[in-house]
Order: C-alpha cells, then structure tokens, then sequence
C-alpha cells in the first residue's frame, strides 16, 4: 500500500525531529510563501537563516515579528558578494531558494528587474552552493508556468513537457530551472549535492499581501466595501494552499538530504477535482466568507496571461507517496479564517502556528 506522508511521518524519521537543529537558510523569507516556510521550520525547531527584501508592512513577516524570531538578512540575491558572505558566515545545511519577482504583470512592465532577479539570483544562489561545502540539500521553487503553454483546456503538464513560459516572469523561471539543471549536470552531482526544483500551482493563505492576485483582492475589496473585480473569470489555474506546497518542500528536502535517488522536479499542486477557473474559486471565496463579500465580472484586461493551467502531481505520488490533503474549500476556509483573525487583531503567530500543526499533525480534512 502506498504511504501517504500527511501525518509528520516519513518512513521511520519524524520531520520534525529531523528538521530540529538543521541550519536551514531560506530566500524571499520575507515573502508571503517564504514566510509561512519560515514559520513551519521555527517550528520544527531548525536554526533558519533569512536572505530577501525588505518586507511589506501588512504581509507575513510583519504581522507574525519573524525577523525577532530568526536570523533576518536583508539582501538583493542579485548581490553575490553579500550573498556568498551569508552563506559562508551561516554554513547552512538546507537552502530553500524562493526569491523571486513573481508575478506576470509586473514583469511586462519591467522584464529587466525580472530576469536580473529571477534568472541572475538562480545563478548566484548556485554559486554560493558549489563554493560553500555546508550544502546537502537544495530545493529551487519555480512555478508550474515554466511549460510552454498551447492552450489545451484538459490537458495536463507533467514534468517531460518542454520548458518555454510565455511572458518573461514564465520565462525566466524557465531559465531558472535551466540553469539549476546545469549546475547539477557541471558541480553538484559531483559534489554529491541533491538539488531539486518544484513548480508549483497557485498558492493562497493568509498574508498574502502581493498585487494583482485573486484571493488577495478578494479580501482587500470585501474589507473596503466594494465589489471583487474578475478580470479573467474563465482562466483555471491549480489553486491549492500554502501549507500544501511548503510541506512538499519541506518532505522532498528531507528526503534527498540522504539519498540523491529522491531529487529531481516536481510538480505540485491539487487534485484534478480542484482544478478550478477563476470565477468558480471567487464564488466559492464569496459564499465562506458571509453576505459581505461580492463580485463582478470586469471588462478590464491585461497583458498576456496563460487561460488553462492544470498539473499532472502523479510524480510526486508515485515517487514519494504524496498526496494534497485540502480540497479547495479547505484551502479558502484556512484563508478567511486567518485573514478574519487577524482583521480583529488576534496574535497571528500563534494562528499560523494552530494551522500549521493541526496540518502537519494531521488534522482531517475534507479532501477526496
């Protein structure tokens, strides 16, 4: 029987306990992902090194007070000579490499800044890694845009497909895992270094404060009053909470550090059952978070931006016995709870931490 890895377990090595102690060093800490990341390895007892921006006022890290809770570095990877001090300073066993500019639309309006950041930081985190011997374990976080895209609304992409993203944030997480894949081929398997990169869907929980993301939006205009805006109401995209995602991270990272057989990319994201398009997950958001929340279908449009995107997660499956553990309703109702929470000025350290440890203790969830 397959194993499926939701309960803290993997084989006979609790994660927790493997993560305690770790020097763990994490990137975009001060993001919305990598602060959740943050918050999970704090939990587990790892010694976690932070290397990002400096952090928005209403995301995260701000209102969980990560930066007294761990050892915060504010750097631009673009930086490699502060980058390279860090890593050698920190030695860190573990690296997860989130920081990025991450979203399509801004990178129509500054492609530079996007591939300087997305492709030039990839290299410089690699550098760090082949020139500093502490690193066992390398986890790269991409995006499930990376594939080249033709529009096929029930099709699929599995981790053979060609890389090729259409706009240059897809693009340059494509060459992020281009270059990764190279210094694996020319250094790191030499060096006995497992590397993996993960694309995955698209994230959603509490504090995320980014621009031009849906549930995000949802909560900014219901908390104003107004109406939620849909402006590609038909797009279906892998919705799928963060916790799913950062804990994919978290047990492929562990499993790797010990045996290499274990490394390579992955997709991750949710269920085909939950694959769902815009407008469906803004009905949903609406009907959980009570009578206050609305929406309208807008006839602005943007740039460019992919109408189907679907993953195939079989990989992960077969290959780690992992399986998501929310339906997208669980993911939404996780969200309004900590967005609802902490609009009433609640401790939304000890939130995070509840969510997190009822999840990795395995709480149960509705998913099928």
């Amino acid at each position: 029987m397959k194993q499926i890895m939701h309960h803290g377990w993997f084989g006979n090595m609790n994660i927790k306990e493997f993560y305690c102690g770790k020097r763990v060093l994490v990137t975009g800490h001060t993001g919305f992902k990598g602060g959740w990341l943050s918050t999970m390895l704090l939990n587990m007892g790892a010694n976690v090194c932070g290397v990002s921006l400096e952090p928005v006022d209403d995301g995260i890290f701000s209102k969980l007070e990560l930066s007294k809770k761990l050892n915060s570095n504010i750097v631009d990877i673009r930086d490699y000579n502060k980058l390279f001090e860090i890593f050698n300073r920190f030695e860190p066993e573990i690296v997860f490499h989130l920081a990025a500019q991450p979203l399509v639309i801004d990178s129509y309006e500054n492609p530079k800044y996007t591939y300087e950041v997305n492709v030039m930081g990839t290299v410089n985190i690699c550098e760090c890694i082949r020139n500093v011997k502490s690193v066992k374990s390398f986890i790269n976080v991409t995006t499930d845009k990376v594939y080249q895209n033709f529009e096929k609304a029930d099709y699929y992409f599995n981790e053979d497909d060609k890389l090729n993203g259409f706009d240059p944030y897809s693009n340059s997480k494509s060459c992020s895992e281009l270059v990764t894949s190279s210094y694996i081929n020319s250094f790191f398997r030499s060096s006995n270094i497992a590397v993996s990169t993960c694309r995955a869907g698209n994230v959603i929980g509490g504090g995320d404060s980014s621009c031009n993301r849906i549930i995000p939006d949802c909560i900014k205009y219901t908390l104003m009053n107004e109406n939620i805006e849909v402006r590609n109401p038909n797009s279906i995209r892998p919705y799928q909470h963060v916790l799913e995602a950062n804990y994919f991270y978290l047990l492929l990272a562990m499993k790797q550090y010990d045996n290499n057989f274990y490394s390579g990319s992955y997709n991750i994201g949710p269920n085909k059952n939950n694959c769902i398009n815009t407008e469906e997950l803004v009905k949903k958001f609406c009907a959980l978070w009570g009578k206050d929340a609305n929406y309208v279908i807008t006839n602005k449009f943007g740039p460019h931006e992919a109408n189907y995107l679907k993953l195939d997660i079989s990989k992960a499956s077969k290959v780690l016995g992992w399986e998501p553990k929310l339906s997208i309703d669980d993911a939404l109702k996780l969200t309004i709870e900590w967005e609802k929470k902490s609009f009433l000025g609640e401790n939304m350290f000890d939130v995070t931490l509840k969510q997190i440890e009822n999840y990795v203790d395995g709480e149960n969830y509705g998913n099928e």
